[in-house]
């Protein structure tokens, strides 16, 4: 049955990938014969969805056009995936984007199954967003998400093992706060039960969360959103370079381009002042580049080589 279900559903998404079918070749893409295409074409009707059928030798299928489509079918991976891709989106700055991306998650959401919605909603209240980016981080299970959103929503004790960046690997219990998404990487905002104080897990060096099914009174978090905690948290990390750069433009100006990812400080009309704690040096470079102005590395020293390589580098170009 579970076979067939899934196959029922795979059959479902090549109909909705294409206009037109033809019978053998969508038999074939399946891997099943005709009369087992016809069979799961009757259950797809069953259904409730329009699968019209051309009879010959070229004959095929085609979902019918301009009807409504039952509920839309997804597992639980693409789900996450949407409402992540449509949450990024409607933080565009493109003109129109961020509106109608509101949008159209919205109605998403309100068409998904009951067992889906419960998941992503869950997903969608308890993510905060921030405007400034870290860099691009490893890969994130998204069947985690939703485990992790759940028990924030409603507030249930939650376990899990935590790999520290020195790689030593420890159980964690906690009251979940809050998902941060900054820029690639995401973070938990959590009270460590064990250690009595706040702290924020990135979830990729997470694994088998579970919540215990124990509630719990949510806590003051002690600053004034989880995505300004995760970013003082990180301001506070040993990060291996510290950069300091003077540039020869309004504060303004700069902000505009590379806002997102720095510390802009105002030191005259015509210069500012920005700075941020990384482990790579190739992306201050990067946005230094973006600005179209001139500039003073005032530290560190690897950064000034780093410039000069890059420079070499285009000159050569």
């Amino acid at each position: 049955m579970a076979n067939t279900s899934a196959r029922t559903l795979r059959l479902l998404s090549l109909l909705e990938s294409r206009r037109y079918w033809p019978g053998g070749e969508l038999a074939e893409r399946l891997g099943v014969s005709a009369r087992t295409l016809r069979r799961d074409v009757d259950r797809l009707r069953e259904l409730g969805y329009p699968v019209e059928a051309r009879r010959g030798v070229d004959g095929g299928y085609q979902l019918a056009a301009g009807v409504a489509l039952p509920p839309l079918v997804i597992d639980e991976d693409e789900a996450v995936a949407l409402v992540v891709g449509l949450q990024s989106a409607a933080q565009s700055t493109v003109d129109g984007v961020a509106e109608s991306s509101v949008r159209v998650l919205a109605k998403v959401v309100q068409v998904m199954p009951s067992r889906l919605r419960r998941r992503v909603e869950a997903l969608r209240a308890m993510t905060v967003s921030a405007a400034w980016e870290a860099p691009a981080g490893a890969d994130v299970d998204p069947g985690v998400l939703p485990v992790l959103a759940l028990a924030c929503r409603d507030a249930e004790h939650l376990r899990f093992a935590y790999t520290a960046a020195g790689g030593r690997s420890t159980d964690r219990h906690v009251e979940p706060h809050r998902l941060v998404r900054l820029g690639q990487r995401w973070y938990l905002v959590a009270y460590d039960l064990l250690r009595h104080d706040w702290r924020s897990f990135r979830v990729d060096r997470l694994t088998d969360p579970h919540s215990t099914g124990a509630r719990f009174r949510p806590r003051t978090l002690p600053a004034a959103d989880a995505a300004e905690f995760v970013r003082e948290s990180l301001e506070n990390a040993p990060w291996p370079y510290r950069v300091e750069v003077l540039v020869d433009a309004p504060a303004a100006d700069v902000r505009e381009r590379i806002g997102r990812w720095y510390a802009i400080e105002e030191q005259d009309a015509a210069r500012c002042r920005i700075s941020i704690a990384t482990d790579s040096l190739d992306w201050p470079v990067l946005a230094l580049g973006m600005l179209d102005a001139d500039f003073h590395v005032l530290g560190p020293p690897e950064l000034i080589d780093r410039v000069h390589t890059w420079g070499a580098r285009f000159t050569r170009a």
